[in-house]
């Protein structure tokens, strides 16, 4: 289907929840867990029974008659538990296929999203494949090993690591857990060195390099021979003759290195692949004990594949990651004549991306205004504003490009003209408003009349008027909370509503947020259309509320959020499929979100302290007389009520009554 077969020129009868699937870019980013039902709903698809589907806006509804708060996070479990499935059953077909003489040990890096429970989840399912963990500070360390489930499970530990982390590996070893910690600096070898001394134990460990090899895709920079950790390989010959000297070359066990959060490009994965394994058989030859080859995270997501930006998409799939990774290993150990080592990766956005689904209402549209139905140009009204009404009237009668392209240079001169009127004192207020009103109806008419010329060329002036004339839809919900890579960093997250799919989205809209920063807004969408930079949307109702669907939101945003405004972590629901539940799912647990009163008090502005100052200036009022006792106590009341309420709006107007 072509863009402008997606686009605003199809009508309205003719719209379908196909189109819709194909205008939001679905199969793209979604498979195999989102599609559009025929209802025209979001559907979610987490496990592999094909008859378990279950109705978005229906957990939505059911959430918020339990009295969830909105916006809120919808965790799909069973998401969490199929993704580590299949990243396990690649890397097993892939050790199949190639007679690969050893095995495949994953670990999740959860700095992707420590939540405890994604931990717990992602480690449940990983049981039967010996799934580990990955951590990359003290604290990370501390929550990993003690959730380790026995002691064969791999601990890898990254980052700057000082005294205290290294004393409490070494210690976690003497414990008879499999935790090594990876060598990023050289001073972390001695430390560790030191440490093993003062306690007559010889610990274990891996080392991290710095390969010439450089990542793909918007993480590049974090590898490469200028990447920020690792050592280099004078330093990895340096670390290699000191342990020799010393006969430990047993001890070092794992060899890694890092792409960057997103390979973007499967050649680069081989390519990196290749000299690390390269790296791994010279030592091994050596007589180096390494048991564990980690070629990092990276195994990406497709937030849109081979559209909008080349960053947001891959152009692999999991099994071609898994193959790859395998084949390349294989080959070169084969031809070095060395023994494969056990496989290991740090998947954590493919493990998490998928499974998290931020809601967020529309509270309202910011819409250009047009003329009132049967308002007229005043006779008396100035020769400016009776010009560009002339304009509109004249419309009807053109029908050519050039004709429609003329009468919008014209308004806009004499839009202009009216501006400098106004800033001159020579137009009142009113006029200045009717002439907007005149102004905006000129552009829209324009537009549709353009659009609906179907010669073969697009004029440049359409992109203004789309520009101009974009709605704002204001939502319930903190770009710098929720979604700061976007913000940060440019990522894009697919974006869509999760119903009335099955209509025609007929309004071009910009997605603000609720805080009082001009960069709280999403600035680029996923769709089919040549322009990234608005969403198509349908027309608010006012007897009915509208959701916008942030997907692909499981990895890093759920731990990222950035308290502006005092905005804190949304509601969240944790849901299971199940086909025997009338509507396909249950809720496990539902997290309440963010209290004004938690938030106040990580500013230090403390619940007691501050109802105590409100409690004396209303007494301070009542005694004055200012108000009466029973107005000053509801003042307080009121006030008091508020600490135990959500960062986030509540109902605004009539979008507040219905679910959907």
């Amino acid at each position: 289907m072509s863009v402008e077969a997606l686009g605003q020129k199809l009508p309205e009868s003719d719209w379908s929840t196909e189109r819709s699937a194909d205008l939001y870019r679905v199969a793209s980013w979604g498979g195999p867990y989102f599609s559009v039902s025929a209802a025209g709903n979001v559907a979610v698809h987490p496990v592999d029974d094909v008859g378990v589907s279950i109705d978005l806006p229906a957990v939505v509804a059911e959430l918020c008659k339990r009295g969830v708060q909105l916006p809120m996070l919808v965790r799909f479990q069973d998401i969490l538990r199929m993704q580590v499935k299949r990243l396990n059953e690649a890397f097993a077909d892939a050790i199949e296929e190639s007679g690969y003489r050893n095995n495949f040990r994953g670990v999740y890096p959860i700095k992707v999203n420590q939540l405890h429970e994604v931990v717990d989840e992602v480690l449940d399912a990983g049981r039967e494949f010996g799934l580990g963990l990955e951590c990359g500070s003290k604290a990370e360390l501390i929550a990993a090993l003690a959730n380790l489930p026995d002691d064969e499970t791999l601990l890898v530990c990254n980052g700057v690591k000082d005294q205290m982390i290294l004393s409490l590996i070494v210690s976690a070893q003497q414990l008879g857990r499999n935790v090594l910690p990876v060598i990023e600096r050289y001073f972390e070898y001695e430390t560790l060195k030191t440490l093993g001394w003062s306690k007559g134990f010889v610990p274990n460990l891996g080392v991290r390099i710095r390969l010439a090899t450089s990542g793909s895709g918007r993480w590049a920079s974090s590898s490469g021979l200028n990447s920020k950790f690792g050592l280099s390989l004078p330093e990895l010959m340096r670390l290699i003759e000191e342990l020799e000297a010393g006969g430990l070359l047993d001890r070092l066990q794992l060899l890694h290195c890092h792409l960057g959060s997103q390979i973007a490009d499967i050649a680069v994965l081989k390519q990196a692949t290749k000299e690390i394994t390269q790296i791994y058989a010279e030592l091994t030859k050596r007589g180096v004990g390494l048991k564990y080859l980690d070629v990092g995270g990276g195994l990406g997501v497709n937030y849109d594949e081979g559209h909008v930006n080349r960053d947001a998409g891959i152009n692999y799939s999991m099994q071609e990651y898994a193959n790859a990774v395998v084949f390349t290993v294989k080959e070169v150990c084969d031809a070095q004549g060395v023994p494969v080592p056990t496989l290991v990766t740090e998947s954590g956005r493919a493990i998490t991306a998928q499974h998290s689904v931020l809601i967020v209402p529309v509270l309202a549209a910011q819409v250009r205004d047009q003329l009132l139905a049967g308002e007229q140009v005043p006779e008396g009204a100035h020769e400016s504003l009776k010009g560009l009404a002339a304009v509109l009237a004249t419309l009807p009668e053109l029908s050519e490009t050039q004709e429609l392209l003329e009468a919008f240079h014209d308004a806009k001169e004499r839009e202009t003209d009216i501006r400098s009127l106004f800033m001159l004192g020579y137009l009142g207020l009113d006029e200045r408003a009717l002439a907007d009103r005149l102004f905006w109806s000129v552009c829209r008419q324009i537009l549709d009349r353009l659009e609906a010329i179907d010669d073969g060329s697009l004029p440049p002036e359409i992109g203004e008027l789309e520009i101009l004339l974009t709605d704002q839809y204001l939502c319930d919900f903190s770009v710098f909370q929720s979604m700061l890579d976007h913000w940060a960093i440019g990522q894009p997250f697919p974006i869509m509503p999760i119903a009335r799919l099955s209509e025609h989205p007929s309004r071009r809209g910009v997605l603000v947020d609720i805080t009082c920063d001009s960069d709280g807004k999403v600035n680029q969408y996923i769709s089919a259309l040549a322009d990234n930079r608005f969403l198509p949307v349908h027309t608010l109702n006012e007897s009915e509320r509208y959701f916008m669907g942030f997907f692909l939101m499981g990895a890093y945003e759920d731990i990222m959020g950035d308290a502006h405004n005092l905005f804190g972590r949304v509601a969240e629901a944790h849901i299971y499929a199940d086909a025997d539940e009338p509507q396909n799912f249950w809720i496990e647990k539902i997290i309440p979100g963010t209290a004004v009163q938690d938030m106040l008090a990580q500013v230090q502005y403390f619940p007691n302290d501050l109802q105590r100052r409100m409690s004396e200036l209303v007494r301070a009022k009542i005694q004055a007389g200012v108000v009466r006792p029973s107005v000053g106590m509801e003042i307080l009341d009121q006030y008091m009520a508020c600490f135990q309420q959500s960062t986030y709006c509540g109902s605004i107007g009539g979008l507040d009554q219905d679910i959907v």
